[in-house]
């Protein structure tokens, strides 16, 4: 079981861990969700999002081996598209069943998601051979749905005892949600080219549909830290929605003004956090549209943090600044008035999911994020280039 980058190894509910134990199980894979949305929003190599999609089901579930299988309608069977954990010569070129006779196949048979925490004593299905090879114990299975059928099946497998359980269902899910968006755009694009902005409207409701999933689920928990965990969460899925909206109604698919967009998301974030004013100073200035993602998710949590932790007595200032000291250099600074850092803080050693993904997001873009004293209050400064 690994670790995450913190060093701590979260455990799973069905493993006997406290409710301190489980938020942290659930925020870990709420993360790898994140990041495997971000990742296949940018790839356009299908067997890298495949590859990806499972090596992230693998660790969000603290298990061995997971693969996605394809079915093949002219043959009315799978083959195994993509792997972790399993013997040389199975992905691409393994073969199993589509009937209801196994996990993967009575999953896609009946269109609903199937745990099996006991398959040696299974009623429902046989388990294939290559799951007997390998020391299978349990397995989790859910649908890839295409936009008019299913691709196929996204599967993980455990050789230890243990339970999968209907939350972790939610997980694999919404990692096979994302993946099904990024095999129907594959498809279209191979077959008509360009219809970029189509897709980014598909992308935006299926992303509109994730970020309502998790407001219901916030809404219906009785745990406070859990409620708190899922609206960070539906911010930052809406945040990743409003690009793919800006793009699909514009003729450039390729590049943001990452000005305006940011003008636009402050007056998103002001409404999120009305007893605060929040205000945005930005010049005009063309980005990537992968760059504009990520800046676009760390202004959110910059202010987020701002907003909560700013100003624990009442209300106060937070400013979005966006410049151009060069004409190929772009400066973002998120700034407050508020109490300022504790001494004892590094940002970069922090174990706040925040600060990890704004810590994760500037290596990603290549800049260098510095966190300063602004007397009073704090001030975060990205530098980094346009390209």
């Amino acid at each position: 079981m690994s670790k995450n980058s913190e060093g701590v190894q979260p455990i799973a509910p069905e493993q006997g861990g406290d409710a301190a134990e489980e938020l942290a199980y659930r925020l870990r894979q709420q993360e790898l969700t994140t990041q495997f949305s971000l990742f296949a929003l940018k790839s356009t190599d299908l067997n890298q999002i495949l590859q990806e999609a499972v090596r992230v089901s693998a660790q969000g579930l603290h298990s061995e081996l997971s693969k996605i299988v394809e079915f093949l309608p002219d043959e009315q069977r799978f083959i195994v598209r993509a792997g972790v954990g399993w013997k040389p010569s199975v992905v691409n070129e393994a073969h199993m069943g589509a009937d209801a006779e196994n996990p993967a196949g009575f999953a896609f048979q009946t269109g609903r998601p199937v745990i099996s925490n006991h398959l040696a004593g299974e009623s429902r299905f046989r388990t294939p051979q290559l799951l007997v090879d390998h020391g299978v114990k349990r397995a989790i299975n859910v649908i890839i749905q295409g936009e008019d059928e299913p691709y196929g099946v996204l599967e993980v497998d455990s050789t230890n005892q243990g339970r999968f359980t209907e939350a972790d269902i939610a997980f694999l899910q919404g990692v096979a949600n994302v993946l099904g968006v990024a095999i129907e755009r594959q498809r279209i694009l191979e077959n008509q080219e360009v219809l970029t902005r189509e897709i980014n409207h598909r992308v935006k409701n299926s992303l509109q549909l994730v970020a309502s999933l998790l407001n219901m689920q916030a809404r219906g928990s009785q745990d406070v830290s859990l409620q708190q965990a899922l609206s960070d969460a539906e911010t930052r899925v809406h945040t990743i929605a409003r690009v793919h909206d800006r793009l699909w109604r514009s003729n450039e698919v390729s590049f943001v003004d990452l000005g305006e967009f940011l003008a636009e998301l402050c007056a998103t974030l002001q409404q999120t956090a009305p007893h605060h004013i929040v205000t945005c100073d930005v010049e005009p200035v063309v980005v990537t549209t992968d760059r504009a993602i990520a800046l676009g998710l760390m202004v959110n949590e910059l202010v987020t943090n701002a907003a909560k932790y700013a100003y624990p007595q009442g209300s106060g200032d937070i400013l979005i600044k966006l410049s151009t000291p060069t004409a190929k250099q772009v400066r973002l600074e998120v700034s407050d008035r508020g109490a300022g850092l504790p001494s004892n803080l590094d940002p970069s050693r922090s174990r706040s999911l925040g600060m990890r993904l704004v810590s994760s997001l500037t290596r990603q873009l290549g800049g260098q994020t510095e966190w300063q004293d602004a007397q009073p209050g704090t001030r975060v400064v990205l530098e980094l280039s346009t390209e």
